[in-house]
C-alpha cells in the first residue's frame, strides 16, 4: 500500500506491506504534495475543483515516457498522442485514449513537456464505477518541487517515484490509502 496520511502540502507518502494482519513501513517516508486546495473529505473531490481525493484506491498500473520502467506493475508508455479526457460529459471521461480516438472535447496530454509524467501510477480513483464529474486523472508522478502543489494529485521526486515503481507489485493488489488511516484491518507496525 501507498500511504498518503491526512495533511496538507507538503506532505509525505510512505510504501506499506501487509503480512497477516499486520502493516509494516517498507519505503519512505517520502516528501510528497497534493491538490493545491488539499485532500478533499470522502465522497466530496469535483472535476478541476483542485483536491486530492481521500480513500482507499487500487493502484492500477504505471506511466511513463521510457519505453520500459523498472516495476512489476503493467506499464504503458506514453506517446505523443495519449490524451487522459477529463470532459465530464464525454463517455470517455476519466480514461486514456488516443487524440482521434475520443470525441471529448477537454483531455489533458499525458505527453508533458514540463516532464511531470516521466514517471507514474495510475490510481483506481473515480474508475469503476466511473461517475462523471466526480474527478478524473487521480495519479502520483513526479512533482515541480517540494513546495508546489498539483491540480489533485500525489506528486513526489523523481528518485521517490522510482523507488516506488519498484517495489510494487500486482501479485499483491497494491492501493493507496490519500488522507485516511482507515487501511484494510487497521492494525499496522513502524
Amino acid at each position: 500500500m501507498v500511504a498518503v496520511p491526512i495533511s496538507g502540502v507538503p506532505t509525505t507518502v510512505h510504501a506499506l506491506e501487509r503480512r497477516g494482519r499486520r502493516w509494516s513501513v517498507k519505503l519512505g517516508p517520502f516528501d510528497a504534495v497534493v491538490g493545491r486546495n488539499g485532500i478533499a473529505p470522502p465522497g466530496a473531490k469535483r472535476e478541476g475543483d483542485g483536491t486530492t481525493p481521500s480513500g482507499l484506491f487500487p493502484l492500477e498500473g504505471a506511466f511513463g515516457y521510457a519505453s520500459h520502467a523498472v516495476t512489476k506493475m503493467p506499464y504503458r508508455r506514453i506517446l505523443e498522442d495519449d490524451v487522459w479526457v477529463d470532459d465530464p460529459a464525454s463517455a470517455d471521461y476519466n480514461t486514456w485514449k488516443k487524440i482521434a480516438e475520443t470525441g471529448g472535447v477537454s483531455a489533458e496530454l499525458m505527453r508533458r513537456t514540463d516532464g511531470l509524467y516521466e514517471y507514474g501510477l495510475i490510481t483506481g480513483y473515480n474508475r469503476n464505477p466511473v461517475v462523471r464529474g466526480g474527478g478524473s486523472g487521480i495519479f502520483f508522478h513526479v512533482w515541480r518541487g517540494p513546495a508546489i502543489p498539483t491540480a489533485g494529485c500525489v506528486a513526489m521526486a523523481r528518485k521517490d517515484m522510482i523507488a516506488i515503481l519498484a517495489w510494487l507489485d500486482p501479485v499483491e493488489n497494491p492501493l493507496t490509502a490519500i488522507g485516511t488511516n482507515n487501511w484494510p484491518e487497521q492494525e499496522h507496525a513502524q
